[in-house]
């Protein structure tokens, strides 16, 4: 039995780890540390909020007193980071927050373990802090170079990556200064339920829902490795009961798609989805080119974004052959998945705009 302090929880990522620990580990405590900030929502938390071995806590990472007494008073043993301020174009018009977030925060929350962990001895030998990062600290790659593994330089490109590049550079230190006990998880794109509808899957879906241009950076050429949040839940599981203390460990989908064919792929499987089910167009009376099985005539490109990373693609050899992670979801799989539940929660996305 483990205590869990979950920080970022009422977020995407954060949240579906929630769902998937306390269904697979029903006899732990999980206790949430989210500021509920704008991508924050503890609606996300509802089918756990009654449960008694959950417990939510609003307030801020940056408060080190506040995370010293929750990991007291509830005798935490293992803390998984994910809060984060993270979406790459927020960092460019407004990078303040993310350094207050990403690298302050995570510090706050390094003292506090050590502090309460090492100095005061509270489960100084039975401590996780699992931090969880991206694999935009390595920058960008080119069409034919291989994918980022462990031993890729970091080389950020924007301010959200360079923010956390810092941070798990901060957390290594703690490590081989302290002996705080960290491992860490660069992971590729997550997508699935709950995610929060800025970002691009979750974007394209509930635009073409209310008949609002699908924008598409640049040429739409950019790739990334795409990974089902489940997947990813799982894979920090591994990590955690299985990781080496002081390593990283990369966790991708294997799973390369170019934006514009991820667009593509979602207009054509919401048009799939109007001809087999009639009632979605009473459902959303908006989605005139869904009803029409013409999703595809909303895609508009768009000027790129400031320092673009071209390509993104995840080696998880280490993971796979130390930890025997793979992921379960094809992407095919994972985004029929992810379509329905959108379609399904509709109240949901109108409320998390």
């Amino acid at each position: 039995m483990s205590n869990l302090l979950v920080t970022g929880g009422a977020g995407f990522i954060g949240a579906n780890f929630i769902h998937y620990w306390m269904s697979t580990y029903p006899q732990d405590k999980v206790v949430v540390l989210d500021a509920l900030t704008y991508a924050g929502n503890k609606a996300n938390l509802e089918s756990v909020a009654e449960n008694a071995n959950f417990y939510f806590c609003q307030g801020n990472i940056c408060d080190t007193h506040l995370v010293e007494t929750l990991l007291k008073e509830n005798r935490i043993d293992t803390l998984v980071h994910f809060a984060a301020e993270s979406h790459v174009d927020r960092s460019i018009s407004g990078p303040d927050a993310f350094i207050e977030t990403n690298i302050i925060g995570t510090h706050s929350l390094l003292k506090a373990a050590k502090k309460v962990w090492l100095d005061e001895g509270i489960n100084k030998d039975n401590h996780r802090f699992h931090h969880v990062s991206t694999d935009e600290v390595y920058g960008t790659l080119g069409p034919e170079d291989p994918a980022f593994s462990e031993t890729t330089p970091y080389a950020p490109n924007s301010p959200y990556s360079a923010s956390k590049a810092a941070s798990d550079h901060l957390v290594r230190a703690y490590h081989h200064t302290y002996g705080l006990k960290v491992t860490t998880s660069n992971c590729s794109n997550n997508y699935g339920p709950y995610h929060f509808p800025e970002k691009l899957i979750p974007l394209i879906i509930t635009n073409i829902l209310q008949n609002k241009p699908l924008p598409v950076y640049g040429d739409g050429q950019q790739i990334r490795d795409w990974l089902y949040v489940e997947d990813h839940a799982i894979g920090i599981d591994l990590v955690i009961k299985k990781g080496c203390l002081g390593e990283c460990y990369n966790l991708g989908g294997i799973n390369e798609w170019k934006n514009i064919d991820i667009v593509k792929l979602i207009c054509n499987s919401i048009n799939e989805e109007f001809i087999k089910d009639t009632k979605l167009a009473d459902r959303f009376p908006q989605a005139k080119m869904a009803q029409q099985g013409r999703c595809g005539d909303l895609i508009k490109f768009v000027t790129d974004r400031a320092g673009h990373d071209r390509r993104y693609a995840i080696d998880p050899s280490k993971s796979l052959e130390n930890l025997g992670y793979k992921p379960k979801f094809s992407f095919e799989s994972g985004i029929n998945k992810t379509i329905k539940w959108f379609l399904t929660n509709e109240n949901w996305w109108k409320n998390s705009r």
